[in-house]
């Protein structure tokens, strides 16, 4: 047994590490989708690929990013190498998140692994920035990696290097942004090391399994704390990109003692169009919102998640099979996925309203550049107070590209950048409101748009009202919420993101007579 105050040292040390890794990842990274935006995410596991500590980035990878570390590790790594992969279907969540896998061996020992995902702004595909609005298979949307070896052994592999970067329409920054990452590993093995000299091989083996028994006992007990029962909602998806049908997405969550089951049985099946959705995301979302609703100081790690059991037909929407399109399913069903089950939760105890329940995703390229970013708006209220207002929600947890960086770097110019007042739901506590972001074009280029809420409000909680939609227009006109096409110098690209969801009845209102 490690006393306390070791074991909390060590969890530092380790979370420490993972940080580390993020601040290597982001200011040696050529892209600002990474050094901007910070689209980017790290973590230590131990020997047997549990998550041990991750940094404060994005929820959609790090909940997923374990069954990615699985599918490497089922092949044998060796010693000094260095795994690549993005395949959705073997651990990814969509192609142009790039995750790496590196073995932390000791004298000779395999005492955890170092895992980073980022998005990478091209990694081909039939569109500039791999996320295509209306692609209908998998491979339609960029370079598909299976797990392999980046590095073997210690030894560079010149060859998948250069298959990733000649896939790529910004073939510059795939090898920065490439060599920012392994660099974030290198950094990975060395404090490792460093923390295993300081306290042995078998005190750090030993406060890992410590570390997810902690953890899982905490999660545990905020289980308990739920009223034991069935709860059930069902909220849709606004289309596919290709057809305007609605998706449902139902769940119904048991809540037994100290053990929660969390089905989507109902769930509509795959789609055409890439709302489809891994396992490991829907799972990744799953994971959030028991984050967010229960104990917040419980370490994030697999020790939290193992308590929580998730089931989804194969084939859903939400379990979907190859060669399914996954690229907005990770970012759009997600959100949702996060909604419908605040909507089942909330029967039991108290929520926050829903958030703008999209990322707004906006891809904008050609054969010389490639931009991508994903759009804040209004979070939802709660019992403690009014929702903030232009940010990211939810399975995002990014910031936006400055207006500087984004001119200098692109062929672009944001005509107007800000808050949409009075979008977010009234209510006791009224809901964030939602921004809106202008591109005019300086140059002819491919433009992708994967949005929701446009036609479905967030919802507001307790008596609270919704917020507002949100809409698309180019040139006044206005688009769907998935929608790609080319432009043209001149033309202007308008987003408006929804607010979010009030909390309460609202008060009265006060008339002057």
């Amino acid at each position: 047994m490690i006393d306390l105050i070791t074991l909390h040292v060590i969890g530092h040390q380790l979370r420490g590490i993972a940080e580390e890794m993020e601040a290597i990842l982001v200011r040696g990274a050529y892209s600002p989708n990474i050094t901007e935006r910070r689209d980017c995410s790290t973590a230590i596991c131990d020997a047997t690929g549990r998550m041990i500590a991750q940094s404060a980035s994005i929820p959609v990878h790090l909940g997923a990013m374990p069954a990615a570390l699985e599918a490497v590790i089922a092949c044998e790594p060796e010693p000094g190498d260095v795994w690549v992969l993005n395949d959705p279907y073997q651990g990814g969540s969509h192609l142009p998140d790039l995750t790496m896998v590196s073995p932390l061996d000791i004298d000779g020992v395999r005492l955890g692994y170092a895992i980073s995902r980022a998005h990478h702004a091209d990694v081909g595909g039939s569109a500039a920035g791999s996320m295509p609005a209306g692609s209908r298979e998998l491979v339609q949307e960029g370079l598909i990696l299976p797990p392999v070896r980046l590095i073997a052994a210690g030894e560079h592999r010149s060859d998948i290097e250069a298959i990733i970067v000649r896939n790529s329409r910004t073939p510059h920054e795939r090898v920065g942004d490439l060599r920012a990452q392994l660099a974030s590993h290198i950094v990975a093995a060395r404090e490792y090391e460093r923390v295993c000299g300081r306290w042995g091989a078998p005190v750090l083996q030993k406060a890992c399994n410590e570390l997810l028994a902690y953890a899982s006992r905490r999660m545990r007990a905020a289980i308990s704390a739920i009223p034991d029962g069935i709860y059930q909602a069902i909220d849709y998806l606004e289309g596919d990109g290709i057809s305007d049908d609605l998706i449902p997405i139902q769940v119904t969550v048991v809540v037994a003692g100290d053990h929660v089951c969390v089905d989507f049985s109902g769930t509509a099946p795959a789609v055409a169009g890439n709302l489809n959705c891994p396992l490991s995301v829907t799972k990744a979302a799953v994971y959030f919102v028991f984050r967010c609703l229960t104990d917040p100081d419980i370490p994030s790690s697999s020790g939290a998640f193992d308590v929580i059991e998730v089931v989804a037909q194969d084939g859903a929407v939400v379990n979907a099979q190859f060669p399914s399109a996954v690229a907005a399913g990770n970012v759009e069903t997600s959100s949702r996925i996060v909604d419908v089950l605040f909507s089942a939760l909330g029967q039991a105890i108290a929520v926050p309203a829903h958030g703008q329940g999209t990322m707004n995703n906006v891809t904008i390229g050609s054969e010389a550049f490639t931009y991508y970013e994903t759009i804040g708006g209004g979070q939802g209220a709660s019992a403690h107070g009014p929702g903030p207002s232009g940010v990211h929600v939810a399975m995002s947890n990014t910031l936006n590209t400055p207006v500087e960086v984004l001119e200098i770097t692109y062929p672009l110019r944001v005509e107007h950048y800000r808050c949409r007042p009075g979008t977010g739901g009234r209510g006791m506590h009224v809901g964030g409101d939602g921004v809106s972001r202008s591109f005019r074009m300086r140059a002819p280029a491919y433009v992708s748009v994967i949005s929701e809420r446009r036609a479905l409000a967030p919802h507001g909680s307790a008596g609270g009202e919704n917020g507002h939609v949100g809409r698309n227009t180019l040139n006044g006109d206005l688009l769907p919420a998935k929608w790609q096409g080319h432009v043209e110098p001149g033309d202007i690209l308008a987003i408006d993101t929804p607010g979010g969801g009030g909390w309460g009845p609202p008060p009265p209102d006060i008339r002057s007579e």
